[in-house]
């Protein structure tokens, strides 16, 4: 079985995100240690919260060294719902800017929208290349949030792979999914997601080398 850390730093939906990967086929531990998150085949940030709350906690333990660390060795990380957020530069919140890991270009903003929180169902729209989203391009997916990054500049050129995007729409478009190289994030909760959330981390799971 793939060895895969969910990363436990005081936030997320740790437990059921475990849960979620061991149905999808993982061998999963729950820790903050170091070793453990750099040698495991595939890392899990989950994140609920402020954005401003998260990137604190991340930092405390050092978390983000292990991400960028891992990214810079080719080792996959996956973030999800505001552990996605932080991996963009800004994260916006009441007025107050605060700097998030940078790994993306872009800043995380509350969404034009006239009911917020963002929550429940909601379709997507994968790119056409998506390895997330491979057999399940026309499920449903459960979001909780009323941030997220609303635009991608981050621009790629051969020889590396372009990034593939996914959408979703709540007041206008976000960025529902992004796979760039080792690195992809989801907005909305794949452990929350019931069996197209299991699915696409069964497709998360496939991309992994031991």
């Amino acid at each position: 079985m793939t060895s895969v850390v969910v990363f436990d730093y005081g936030t997320g939906n740790v437990h059921s995100a475990v849960k979620a990967l061991e149905l999808a086929g993982a061998d999963v531990t729950l820790t903050s240690d170091r070793r453990t998150a750099l040698e495991a085949s595939g890392l899990v940030v989950p994140g609920v919260g402020a954005f401003s709350a998260v990137m604190s906690a991340l930092t405390a333990v050092r978390g983000d060294e292990i991400i960028d660390r891992r990214i810079a060795g080719e080792r996959p990380v996956l973030g999800i719902c505001v552990g996605m957020q932080v991996l963009f530069e800004h994260g916006v919140e009441r007025g107050s800017e605060t700097e998030g890991l940078g790994e993306w270009p872009g800043t995380v903003a509350q969404l034009p929208a006239k009911i917020l929180p963002h929550m429940g169902w909601n379709t997507v729209t994968p790119d056409p290349d998506s390895r997330l989203f491979a057999g399940i391009e026309d499920e449903r997916f459960y979001f909780v949030h009323s941030f997220a990054a609303q635009e991608w500049t981050l621009e790629v050129t051969p020889p590396f792979p372009r990034p593939r995007l996914t959408w979703a729409e709540h007041g206008g478009p976000f960025l529902a999914a992004v796979e760039n190289g080792p690195l992809s994030a989801t907005q909305f909760h794949p452990e929350k997601s019931g069996e197209a959330g299991i699915r696409l981390l069964k497709n998360w799971i496939g991309t992994l080398r031991d």
